[in-house]
């Protein structure tokens, strides 16, 4: 199952404008953040090849993601 997110996280990058690459990121960590609680920031990075201070990013997603889905953020939308 990781995989398949991993790929779809990996398309979105690619597919996002160059300049929206980073809010891209940011979104798919939102998104798939519940189908990936044991990855670590390092494990998220190296999978997808990003630089590890991407891991930042992916921790921080993960962190709101619960007080945004409590504030009524519905992650299929994204």
């Amino acid at each position: 199952m990781n995989d398949k997110i991993f790929f779809r996280i990996k398309e979105a990058l690619e597919q996002a404008p160059r300049n929206q690459r980073m809010a891209e990121l940011q979104i798919q960590c939102l998104k798939y953040a519940d189908d990936l609680p044991s990855i670590t920031a390092r494990e998220f990075c190296e999978t997808l090849n990003l630089k590890p201070s991407y891991g930042t990013e992916f921790s921080k997603m993960r962190n709101l993601t619960s007080r945004l889905k409590s504030a009524g953020l519905d992650v299929t939308k994204l």
